[in-house]
């Protein structure tokens, strides 16, 4: 293959997740500062610890809300949905994306079919898909990401990331580990997804997620130097 080799470019994702820690409002600037560090795509979390009272309880006009604040600023929103009533809910305003998280996978396969049904892009994590083969039939609206579901994901543990992303059945990595290394590595071998934590604030304890995350200084580093790893990588092939 020559040094004109034509790539995809790399889609960035900003996993919010549960990082607003239950505050809309900081919520709205997580979505903001997200799409101002290179962020493709800012993801949330739907009817995860979601019950009346929990961190994450998003009822149907807060997912109205959190839809006009990223079109507002031009950002693509994704959910990873984790009960059929939060696939329910969310149908209705028609996202362009969707995630399955591992532990649905494995908890929840016949939710993930109907998700698929929809014949949406939906990227699939599979941290915890133990068993050989993928865990559903081939279809082009899926990317599998590698992930290792250990939060965080301790440097040792990361010796089966794949040595060739385009070898592989994985279209990247959904990262776990503290800092931007791994997710750079997993972009030299060829990832063209990486999906990253993102916080203002590591030390915030009000969820264990903001310890492995990374802030928008760092997720700006990682899409500035993945994308000018990603060109190297496939010039030299």
């Amino acid at each position: 293959m020559s040094g004109n080799s034509v790539k995809s470019e790399i889609t960035f994702i900003a996993e919010i997740g549960l990082n607003h820690n239950g505050n809309l409002d900081l919520l709205h600037s997580l979505i903001k500062s997200s799409k101002e560090a290179g962020a493709n795509i800012s993801k949330l979390q739907l009817g995860w610890r979601g019950n009346e009272g929990e961190l994450n309880h998003i009822k149907e006009k807060d997912l109205e809300n959190i839809f006009n604040i990223a079109a507002y600023y031009d950002q693509n929103l994704m959910f990873s949905i984790f009960t059929p009533e939060a696939f329910k809910m969310i149908k209705p305003f028609k996202p362009k994306y969707y995630k399955i998280a591992s532990r649905t996978v494995v908890d929840d396969p016949g939710l993930v079919e109907s998700i698929l049904e929809e014949n949406i892009h939906t990227y699939i994590s599979l941290g915890f898909w133990k068993k050989e083969g993928l865990p559903f039939l081939k279809r082009d609206n899926i990317d599998y990401l590698w992930c290792k579901s250990v939060y965080p994901t301790p440097s040792w543990d990361l010796k089966d990331l794949p040595k060739k992303f385009d070898k592989s059945f994985y279209s990247g990595i959904s990262d776990h580990s503290v800092g931007i290394e791994a997710s750079l590595l997993a972009i030299s071998r060829g990832a063209l997804v990486v999906e990253k934590h993102f916080t203002y604030d590591k030390s915030d304890t009000t969820i264990r997620d903001h310890a492995l995350s990374i802030t928008p200084i760092e997720f700006s580093q990682l899409v500035s130097l993945g994308k000018e790893i990603s060109k190297i990588t496939y010039q030299s092939i």
